[in-house]
């Protein structure tokens, strides 16, 4: 018997799931050593973004098994009589896998908490800090394709864990025997609506929407988790309920409208704008399947809509919620593939800016004061002079202040657009993009970023590399990461690394153009010379990745 067929059998004689167990046992069955090994061959990973990865047997997948043993080992660091509040989305086998947390939980001598719905992420985060949790397990894979799952945790602040939390867990789980011999509970608490979703309401109240109420929305959910909740929300602050993409309303976890449930991938907004375009919205709003992130899009002058970008977003939302509130003490935040644009917004209102690794889990620790964090892959904190209501970014309450800007703006006879060319005459034009690339073989990555390191460019896009930094030596006072970023001449910047969550090189561009006059048409020959530079800017990027 090989050595990946004694796992095999190992594995199944301890699997509770009757569904992976007849699927393990026709891969033996069969003799197919080549799928047993992509199951057995190696497991998932316990990092910073917990689990995450397709549904199927064995330690590289997403499972009954997988689940049980990571929560022996979340249980192991905790210590007995520790609360650990539960949330769960619309994916496939989330409500299992949260209830397998609880009885792990439980039957180590812990408390949990599961919530009775199948509530946004943010939902989870605002709960932990709520109920004074010392963590929480929120199982979703975002906005990952149908067939996988995961597993986040929060720590007692309500943030995602950093390390060496992260790694003790992993420890934790390494340690973990079989799971048929884990003493499983069932005293688990349950958290109705009434006793998490309304308090999180409540707090969004404080969020600073302004008193514009006047505005036609046009949201889709992407067959996620948000509508319930998001309808909720701005039906209690007196804004109509939006419009919603009717095949895309309801949580599918085949999401069998889009090829990606990912507001930013290509086609995922079609359905919406074509709604947009029925109703005539002042403003396109989308969440992700577990709605912690959200995107918004506007009407263009001559007919159409247009997505925002995350940047632009997240820099119009900082220089919003700059002008509600006061005080030298705030601190705004985003990451190092963000935009430089937002340490030049908080320099002119006389606040404090940090920069920090990619994910929620570092905004959220980028110091006191934080009364705005952003990524520029559409995830937002929004706060207030209250501070952060969620610990994390929140797609239901980044809509609802988006919705709130934009009706102020309409009262005011402007739009969105307007007050992104405002902020390209005030600081000049910040336009960013991206070069992604997917891979089958993640060795493809890593001789590409080798490459990177080996002989840096000396130019990119007809820019000057003015300064190569690698990342990975922690500069900054940043935590070393696998990464690289470019400094080019006219304040442009790219940064390449890998996808912390998908198997894809991902790089981020930005050039800044200077807006030399107040017309609206010299933002718009901005506009097409960074469109321009960022194309050039590609071009040389992808020659040197080899993509």
């Amino acid at each position: 018997m090989s050595d990946l067929i004694r796992r095999a059998r190992e594995w199944l004689s301890q699997d509770p799931d009757p569904e992976t167990r007849a699927e393990l046992e026709a891969l033996l069955a069969r003799g197919d050593e080549a799928e047993l090994a992509s199951r057995f061959g190696s497991r998932l990973e316990f990092g910073t973004a917990g689990l995450r990865g397709e549904l199927g047997a064995g330690p590289a997948r997403m499972n009954r098994v997988t689940v049980m043993r990571a929560a022996a080992g979340l249980a192991r660091v905790l210590g007995p009589g520790r609360h650990v509040v539960i949330g769960y989305d619309a994916r496939r086998n989330s409500d299992v896998f949260a209830r397998d947390t609880a009885a792990v939980l439980t039957g180590a001598g812990l408390r949990a908490s599961v919530m009775d719905g199948r509530w946004p992420t943010p939902v989870l985060a605002f709960a932990v800090r709520h109920l004074d949790a010392d963590a929480g397990v929120m199982v979703t894979a975002s906005h990952n394709p149908p067939r996988d799952n995961g597993y986040k945790v929060y720590w007692g602040d309500g943030a995602q864990i950093v390390p060496p939390i992260d790694a003790e867990i992993s420890h934790a789980i390494d340690a973990v025997g079989r799971v048929d011999e884990l003493p499983l509970g069932d005293s688990w608490q349950t958290l109705t609506h009434e006793a998490i979703v309304v308090p999180y309401l409540r707090a969004l109240a404080g969020l600073p929407v302004g008193d514009a109420r006047d505005v036609r929305v046009a949201y889709t959910p992407l067959h996620g988790v948000g509508a319930e909740t998001l309808a909720e929300a701005f039906r209690g602050l007196g804004f109509a309920v939006p419009e919603m993409v009717a095949a895309q309303r309801d949580p599918d976890p085949d999401f069998p409208t889009v090829a990606f449930p990912n507001p930013e991938e290509p086609g995922a907004m079609d359905l919406t704008l074509g709604l947009a375009e029925e109703i005539g919205a002042d403003i396109v709003l989308a969440n992700d399947p577990d709605a912690d992130r959200c995107a918004a899009g506007v009407p263009l002058p001559g007919g159409g809509y247009r997505m925002l970008s995350g940047d632009e977003l997240g820099c119009l939302l900082a220089e919003h919620v700059l002008r509600a509130t006061s005080g030298d003490d705030r601190l705004v935040a985003t990451t190092i593939v963000s935009s430089s644009l937002l340490g030049k917004i908080a320099a002119a209102h006389g606040v404090r800016h940090a920069e920090t690794l990619t994910g929620f889990k570092w905004i959220m620790k980028a110091g006191p004061g934080l009364i705005f964090g952003y990524e520029e892959a559409l995830g937002y904190s929004v706060g207030s002079a209250a501070g952060l209501p969620v610990h994390d970014k929140d797609g239901i309450g980044a809509a609802l202040t988006v919705a709130g800007l934009a009706a102020s703006a309409r009262r005011d006879g402007r739009t969105l657009l307007d007050l992104l060319d405002e902020q390209a005459r005030r600081y000049g034009l910040h336009a960013t993009g991206q070069l992604s690339v997917r891979v089958e073989d993640l060795s493809i990555i890593q001789r590409a970023m080798a490459g990177l390191r080996a002989a840096p460019p000396a130019k990119l896009g007809g820019r000057e590399v003015e300064s190569a930094e690698d990342l990975a030596a922690g500069l900054g006072g940043l935590p070393p990461t696998d990464g690289l970023r470019y400094r080019l001449a006219g304040g442009a910047r790219v940064v390449v690394r890998p996808s912390g969550t998908e198997p894809k090189l991902k790089c981020y561009l930005e050039v800044v153009v200077p807006v030399t006059g107040p017309a609206s048409g010299d933002v718009e020959r901005a506009r097409s010379a960074a469109a321009a530079d960022l194309a050039a800017l590609k071009a040389d990027l992808a020659a040197a990745i080899g993509g």
